[in-house]
């Protein structure tokens, strides 16, 4: 009767650790190169820097950009490290298409 009640409790629990989803609803898209800004900001819609970024302008600077290393590692046009590598950071100052 006990062997009954552990074999009905582990296979509950096997059932219940399958039911289960591991990827959290708001996953973000995985790192890759973007052709341009125009499909960079589609995704990131006030562009991708790296942490510790500052805009460099002369007016009023981007603040609300998404901190990616991996994603601004991508895009930053630095030594080629991935292939189909583009640089949309072309004022090198750790923001990748900054918009406001």
């Amino acid at each position: 009767m006990r062997v009954k009640k552990v074999l009905a409790a582990s296979l509950a629990t096997a059932a219940l650790f399958l039911t289960v989803s591991t990827v959290p609803a708001n996953a973000a898209p995985s790192p890759k190169s973007y052709k341009n800004c125009t499909e960079l900001n589609r995704v990131y819609p006030h562009g991708v820097g790296k942490k510790g970024a500052r805009d460099r302008t002369t007016g009023k600077s981007v603040t609300n950009f998404t901190v990616n290393n991996t994603v601004y590692a991508y895009n930053d046009g630095g030594p080629k490290r991935y292939l189909r590598e583009y640089d949309l950071d072309r004022d090198n100052d750790g923001i990748a298409c900054e918009k406001r």
